[in-house]
């Protein structure tokens, strides 16, 4: 046969898009207090405990406690996402990428609500009637990397300490906790657990995902975990109560032709948050080491 042949070999293409692997939207959202709101800032009013006095007299003044009062400020930020896609192409392909353009762009902004929230929890706190003090995150709250041993991950007995730390701040223990990991962290979870630890079957099921709780949590997986500036993965131990999530505006979607690009469809996305740790005793850092 002619050495030419090759110039009449068939390129065939499938007409299915297929969307390349990615955390598809938010697995953070519903772990948090969650507020709609208008305006640039969002307040959260606050009151601290106080304390019952005894009676030691017969027909004395009544009691004055002066309650403590707090308040933390979220900033919104706002989000879009846009792409074109042109309608010269659509006549060069067999598949119509509107609808995979539309959820690929819900997932990026899913993403961005979990980074939103995962960033709050370590951040800087603001704080006060105008929200001008700031409130650093303390290390008290912070459960180092070589806790229980040399620098290791994240083992059983940080997640006791992470407990620990929550309980002894007096935070009620029934309220939803979450422990958010990337894949790295399941896998010490599981490999740092030995095989005769009355732990161990219920860690097995963790990790495989026949269970979703454990000591107290809930672990949503996500790859979106803060490195800090020693190499080191910030895990967070919160409540729910412990993280505000404000939204502005929820996530809005347009697909319309735009006549300023040649009516080409125009896959658009936009929304308006923020969010903010509310005490810090209801959020814990786990120091882990990265891969």
């Amino acid at each position: 046969m002619s050495f030419q042949i090759t110039t009449a070999f068939v390129q065939q293409y499938t007409d299915n898009v297929q969307l390349l692997v990615q955390q598809k939207g938010s697995r953070l959202r519903g772990t948090t207090m969650e507020e709609s709101v208008n305006g640039k800032n969002y307040f959260f009013d606050q009151i601290g405990s106080t304390s019952a006095r005894q009676v030691t007299e017969r027909h004395g003044d009544s009691p004055l406690m002066n309650t403590p009062h707090a308040r933390r400020m979220v900033t919104m930020s706002d989000y879009d996402w846009g792409d074109l896609i042109d309608k010269f192409d659509r006549v060069r392909t067999l598949a119509d990428f509107t609808s995979p353009y539309v959820q690929n762009a819900g997932f990026a902004m899913g993403r961005a609500i979990d980074t939103v929230i995962l960033t709050s929890l370590f951040a800087t706190a603001y704080v006060g009637e105008t929200g001008t003090t700031t409130v650093a995150f303390p290390g008290s709250s912070v459960i180092p990397v070589n806790f229980g041993g040399a620098n290791i991950g994240l083992t059983v007995e940080k997640l006791r300490e992470a407990r620990r730390l929550l309980k002894a701040g007096n935070v009620d223990m029934t309220d939803p906790f979450t422990v958010p990991l990337n894949a790295k962290r399941s896998d010490d979870l599981l490999g740092t657990t030995q095989v005769t630890s009355a732990d161990y079957n219920s860690v097995k099921a963790l990790v495989q995902g026949e269970i979703d709780t454990f000591v107290g949590f809930k672990f949503p997986h996500t790859e979106l975990i803060q490195v800090d500036s020693n190499g080191y993965d910030r895990i967070p131990a919160y409540a729910k109560s412990g993280v505000a999530l404000a939204v502005g505006m929820e996530v809005t979607s347009r697909v319309t032709e735009r006549s300023d690009k040649r009516f080409s469809t125009y896959v658009y996305y936009c929304m308006s948050l923020g969010a903010t740790r509310m005490e810090e005793e209801k959020v814990i850092e786990i120091k882990c080491t990265t891969p």
